[in-house]
């Protein structure tokens, strides 16, 4: 139980859901409420699945491409401390910056799924998680995946009053709290595949 509390918080945080619920609120401007919640449906749904493939040809792609898991700790590390920093340094992603200004006929998937739910960072988490997850942890980690994926669907669907109860300044101030809790993990994830380099040299 207290794994599945441990994923489902750590996939949680990786989402930045107080980030999300501003850009879908941006994108779904002057829709009416059943039309934001067929939006949140489907990008919900996108993210699911796109989030199951990761973790479970994470490990193939590896072994395809040559690439150790502890160098791609080390990556993501990186790739996700630069996103929790762009939310600390000004509540925004760098791969979503103006993008509530694009006009698409459907932005479900692009760009809310892709790339402001599912961006680069959090792939290469999601890869990362992956590849460590074994047995029935594997079970485990991906309950606490679309637990972590119902919560941030909920904050959609409430999205209307949340911002009216917070206020812009209120999201900003919790996605700068997100990117705190972003940049720890990403700090743990890095000095994991750091470790892994290490720990075979002083051993030898």
């Amino acid at each position: 139980m207290s794994l599945l509390f441990a994923t489902w918080i750590k996939f949680f945080f990786l989402f930045a859901p107080f980030f999300v619920l501003s850009m879908f609120l941006a994108l779904t401007r002057g829709e009416t409420t059943k039309s934001r919640r067929q939006v949140a449906n489907k990008a919900i749904i996108a993210a699911a699945a796109i989030s199951v493939v990761l973790i479970f040809f994470g490990g193939s792609l590896f072994a395809v491409l040559g690439i150790t898991l502890d160098s791609f700790r080390i990556g993501s590390g990186i790739l996700l401390f630069m996103s929790a920093l762009s939310l600390v340094k000004d509540g925004t992603r760098n791969h979503a910056t103006g993008m509530p200004n694009e006009q698409r006929e459907d932005i479900s998937v692009v760009p809310l799924a892709v790339p402001t739910i599912i961006g680069p960072a959090t792939i290469g988490t999601i890869l990362v998680y992956g590849a460590d997850f074994q047995g029935w942890d594997l079970l485990i980690g991906l309950m606490g995946l679309f637990l972590a994926l119902l919560s941030l669907g909920i904050i959609l669907y409430s999205g209307s009053l949340i911002e009216k109860l917070l206020g812009p300044t209120g999201l900003n101030i919790l996605s700068k709290i997100t990117g705190l809790v972003l940049s720890a993990m990403a700090a743990q994830i890095f000095m994991g595949g750091v470790m892994g380099f290490l720990t075979p040299l002083v051993q030898g």
